[in-house]
């Protein structure tokens, strides 16, 4: 392992524009339940789908009942070591992209630039109308559910909805635009977190090891691109990215 982080700070050191695609197990050390992972939540329950809460107003009552159990876990969540490695490999110039799986948000309570930040499946820290599509706080929409018990409403009078993308629902083509155009134009590509198995959000960091960038893994348990990485690193993340994010070219 040691003389793997070596050479994973290495491929760190030499590179100018760095793409970093993260999941759930970089936020899993701010206490943010893993999903997919070993023991993750769709393990223990089925998922809502897009189309049963757009249709069911019992499936929009289970949904929303789903995120008043989760959001306090969420609103109680800091940024940690892993995410503030990050923020300063971006403060070092370094930094082409984070492409983030991720709904909590902590990549941008880290400091990361909103420019430099893609967030692929929206953020749980949100609402959105699904009529006139404006915004309000996740906080307000579930005082909304919580005083009548029913699906929130916004102020026009249509349905709330959390502002993530949901199973079965499409991801944001101006999102997939900006991610795929990172996984060009970086020279490395660092994926952290995840089992890569989520389509069509794994395929990124993959992009850009066909376009022949060295291509980096950090994860907790196997992913489903193990074989491709040129360095995988098995552990947590906390740990084991701010020991390979260098940000300077000072050598140990």
């Amino acid at each position: 392992m040691k003389n793997d982080i070596e050479a994973a700070r290495e491929l760190v050191r030499k590179a100018r524009r760095i793409l970093v695609f993260t999941g759930a197990g970089i936020s899993t050390g701010s206490g943010i339940p893993d999903y997919r992972g070993p023991g993750g939540v769709w393990l223990k329950r089925e998922p809502v789908l897009y189309d049963e809460f757009i249709s069911s107003t019992k499936s929009k009552v289970d949904y929303w009942r789903y995120k008043a159990e989760t959001f306090p876990a969420f609103a109680a969540a800091a940024p940690n070591a892993a995410h503030k490695a990050v923020a300063a490999l971006e403060a070092s110039g370094r930094l082409l992209a984070v492409v983030t799986q991720n709904i909590d948000s902590l990549h941008r309570a880290a400091g990361t630039h909103t420019d430099k930040l893609v967030e692929l499946h929206g953020s749980g820290l949100y609402a959105e109308c699904l009529d006139c599509h404006a915004w309000v706080s996740m906080a307000e929409a579930l005082e909304k559910f919580k005083a009548r018990g029913a699906p929130p409403e916004c102020e026009c009078g249509g349905w709330l909805k959390p502002a993530v993308v949901m199973f079965g629902e499409s991801l944001d083509g101006g999102n997939l635009l900006k991610a795929f155009a990172a996984a060009r134009d970086c020279d490395l590509a660092i994926s952290v977190g995840s089992t890569l198995s989520v389509e069509p959000a794994a395929s990124v960091p993959l992009a850009a090891k066909a376009a022949g960038k060295p291509y980096i893994i950090v994860n907790m348990g196997p992913t489903a691109q193990d074989g491709a990485a040129d360095i995988r690193l098995e552990g947590d993340a906390c740990e084991l990215l701010p020991a390979i994010l260098v940000t300077s070219d000072t050598r140990p």
